[in-house]
């Protein structure tokens, strides 16, 4: 649970008074000191400007309003991000188990600090209402933590293990792959790249992060979490731009140890097929191309409750979640019920503008 006892979950989504001021607050100063400026790439730690000029970065909440203008970083800004992670691998794995905990406990905190600027350029990048980016944040917050608890309940997956015959140690040690690339999506543009990116860095590998480009800005200052809470120059690197120029390094470049992806389906095979076929031996790839959600509703459940769970499923974040709910079995003895309950509950919905609080 993030600092103070007050957390919002996708479950529960409940407003707490105190968030309101400080989130519209953050607003201001993400309207003032972050929208409509140019933003570099970070290779080894360095600010990278691309000789192929930059994109924009457009609010869905209305186009009129620049996000900001990110480098278009091409193939060789791409080789020269994967070239920097291999040469600060050594180093960061060489920290050790325990330091590289602490580093994602100071993100932990660093990120809690600053969860409601995060949370305002959420809202700002894809459109989430307060609760939903701050719950993000949290999320993000929690999974820091659970997985550096994780890692020392298990002593950093170092254990002695049964001899395997007469005069024999066994010992398990966990040992890091290497450079691992990371690709978010836009839905989770905060929450799943933290996720990603922390697996690869808690474990000793470094990372070579590319943002979806419909959510840059919420990746960058991500980035700027990790680089802040302790992880090298190297270790994270920082590219944005098309994906046809990432992909085709990536795929092919014998440096890259993993690739971790959430995103589309059509994508998510198409790395699949080029990078088993591209590389010299089969390498770990982790795709997360979205699911289904379906609700059972049976005559014992409680109507009101399954109602708002489905709309909560449904409906949450305009229903752009791979865990969004989108069939509901009915049993027949409560069918009309729920539907007139749904129907009724549906039409109260606030829709618009997500900076307003009663969206």
């Amino acid at each position: 649970m993030a600092s103070g006892g007050k957390k919002i979950t996708y479950v529960s989504l409940f407003a707490d008074e105190s968030l309101h001021p400080a989130y519209e607050e953050a607003l201001k100063r993400v309207e003032k000191e972050y929208l409509g400026r140019s933003y570099p790439m970070y290779i080894g730690g360095r600010e990278v400007y691309s000789e192929d000029g930059e994109f924009e970065s457009r609010s869905p909440i209305d186009t009129s309003i620049l996000v900001g203008k990110f480098q278009r970083g091409g193939r060789r800004h791409i080789r020269e991000a994967i070239e920097e992670a291999k040469k600060a691998f050594e180093r960061w794995s060489g920290r050790g188990w325990r330091e590289r905990v602490a580093v994602m406990r100071r993100a932990a905190e660093l990120i809690d600090e600053r969860k409601f600027e995060i949370a305002a350029v959420i809202t700002y990048e894809v459109g989430k209402n307060r609760l939903e980016a701050l719950a993000e944040c949290w999320e993000a917050i929690d999974a820091l933590n659970y997985y550096a608890n994780v890692m020392e309940e298990n002593n950093g997956y170092e254990k002695e293990l049964g001899p395997g015959g007469p005069g024999e140690r066994c010992r398990m040690v966990a040992k890091p792959y290497g450079v691992w690339v990371v690709i978010s999506p836009f839905n989770f543009p905060f929450m799943l790249a933290n996720g990603m990116i922390q697996g690869a860095l808690l474990t000793g590998n470094t990372v070579v992060f590319k943002p979806t480009s419909e959510a840059p800005l919420s990746g960058l200052m991500l980035y700027r979490i990790f680089r802040d809470a302790g992880v090298e120059a190297g270790a994270i690197n920082f590219v944005t731009g098309p994906g046809d120029a990432f992909e085709d390094e990536v795929v092919t470049n014998p440096d890259v140890a993993g690739i971790a992806f959430t995103g589309s389906k059509d994508v998510g095979m198409r790395l699949y097929r080029r990078f088993t076929s591209s590389q010299p031996w089969p390498k770990p790839l982790l795709l997360e191309m979205g699911s289904k959600n379906p609700t059972i509703v049976t005559d014992k459940a409680d109507v009101k409750k399954a109602v708002l769970g489905v709309i909560r499923a449904a409906f949450g974040y305009d229903g752009q979640k791979c865990s969004a709910t989108s069939r509901v079995y009915v049993q027949r003895g409560v069918r009309d019920r729920f539907v007139d309950e749904l129907v009724r509950e549906t039409s109260q919905l606030k829709i618009g503008d997500p900076r307003r609080r009663e969206v």
